[in-house]
């Protein structure tokens, strides 16, 4: 089984497993303790926040252990915001933010705070002008991602940070997708990070808040962690995850150049191999080991279950393979294609032939899932443009999910005559984003969308 999906939990590192076996025996005691037990486990936790605060770039005593990365978003944007409240209650996320950051915001929110959405472009990113056009004088908190969990895509944190240092307003980094590959640069305040993500054990979370920041931890505090992580901490996990982190930054130069070469190449492939595909994310500015595609007239539920049995553990954002049935907020945000969405985030070590054999397998799986959906040939209307100018047909796709109601307009196009539209009444939340995603990559125009009684009405006119 070839492991593709390290964005979401890197298996555990080798130095990790030591450190912790060894940890377990060593560090069980209570570090708070002055008897002998308690003083060796004290050293311990010590060392791995030396360590850690090292690899991230910052003073050991700025540096908290959470419980989760969640953790440490949460109660960072909770503390970082009460101990600004005087300067007002604004709040600033990116569109693509991981939901740690967009739920903490909506709490801010539901609490009489007002936050502004940055939007991203079609790679992801956002503009450092956005940033600083959001920045007000009542801004308690301005959050950016490192690098975005779901395409890849870096952030221009750097000089975000610069703005928001000139503005008078804390920058919260989360830097859980980046950390195995470097310290975050820029004058940040706040940063997040999650030790699973670097091949450490889950369960530990790190939250920095630079000396200088306003801070009010928020809840019931006690004495450990600086006042910022009630408990017990759990210290041989905090040692395993300082010990990776050390070991994998110890080989990022070299394990960067290597991976960034294999999603190069699956990024290159897959548009070759497979008909109909948009791959996602900024094709430079990214992060070494993921690659983001989407299939048009797939279901991406269906197309990873295939991969899953062909023997590769891969993930989506399509809203196809969601309880919600909507699609990701990240593809979203950017207007791409969200169907048949599949994220490969390759893990240290992966094997050149691993992904030589994706790339063989991909193309039947996608073929298989379309040809059980009934979806149109590859590139192709359904039949020539009939010579009468005008006309106009509706497509019923009421209660018909992602990716049915673009097959049925792609069926369909080529008996409406050139200039002609069609009309796909739908309910489907993907089809907001996925119908001017296909009319984008046909060359077709998409006129927008009207309310229906259910769902919604999008008009495509036919250009070719």
């Amino acid at each position: 089984m070839s492991y593709f999906d390290a964005a979401s939990a890197a298996p555990l590192h080798p130095v990790a497993r030591q450190a912790l076996l060894a940890s377990l025996d060593e560090g069980w005691a209570d570090p708070a303790r002055l008897y002998r037990e308690g003083r060796r486990a004290r050293m311990l936790l010590d060392a791995a926040r030396e360590a850690t605060a090292e690899a991230v770039g910052c003073r050991p005593d700025e540096l908290t252990f959470t419980s989760s990365g969640t953790r440490a978003v949460h109660t960072a944007v909770a503390g970082a915001s009460a101990g600004r409240r005087r300067v007002g209650r604004h709040l600033i996320v990116s569109a693509v933010e991981h939901s740690s950051v967009l739920h903490s915001a909506e709490a801010f929110e539901a609490e009489g705070g007002t936050v502004t959405r940055v939007p991203v472009t079609r790679t992801g990113a956002v503009a450092v002008e956005s940033y600083v056009d959001a920045l007000r004088s009542d801004t308690a908190l301005a959050c950016l991602q490192s690098a975005n969990h779901e395409v890849g895509t870096e952030q221009p944190v750097a000089a975000v940070a610069e703005a928001c240092r000139e503005a008078g307003a804390p920058l919260l980094v989360d830097a859980a997708q980046s950390l195995a590959w470097g310290a975050v640069e820029g004058p940040w305040s706040l940063l997040t990070g999650s030790a699973h993500k670097w091949g450490g054990p889950s369960g530990v979370g790190l939250l920095v808040v630079r000396k200088g920041v306003r801070f009010a931890a928020q809840g019931p505090v006690d004495e450990r962690e600086s006042g910022r992580a009630a408990g017990f901490e759990n210290l041989p996990a905090i040692v395993a995850a300082a010990a990776s982190l050390r070991a994998v930054r110890a080989e990022a130069e070299v394990e960067a150049a290597r991976l960034r070469d294999l999603t190069a190449r699956i990024r290159a492939r897959v548009a070759d191999v497979v008909p109909d595909v948009e791959v996602v994310g900024d094709p430079h500015r990214r992060l070494p080991g993921i690659v983001t595609f989407s299939c048009l007239y797939v279901d991406g539920e269906a197309l990873l279950h295939e991969l899953d049995r062909a023997g590769f553990s891969v993930s989506s954002g399509s809203s196809c393979t969601s309880s919600t049935l909507t699609p990701s907020h990240v593809l979203r945000a950017m207007g791409v294609l969200s169907e048949g969405n599949v994220r490969v985030s390759l893990p240290w070590g992966a094997a050149e032939e691993d992904v030589e054999r994706f790339l063989a397998v991909l193309p039947g799986a996608v073929a298989g899932v379309r040809d059980k959906l009934g979806a149109p040939a590859p590139a192709s209307a359904s039949g020539p443009a009939p010579d009468a100018e005008g006309g106009a047909l509706v497509v019923d796709a009421l209660g018909r999910r992602c990716p049915i109601p673009v097959i049925e307009l792609a069926k369909v196009i080529g008996d409406v005559p050139v200039g002609g539209t069609v009309r796909v009444l739908s309910d489907d939340e993907a089809a907001r984003l996925d119908i001017p995603a296909w009319c984008e990559m046909r060359g077709q125009e998409y006129l927008g969308e009207e309310p229906a009684d259910r769902g919604a009405v999008y008009t495509v006119r036919r250009t070719s």
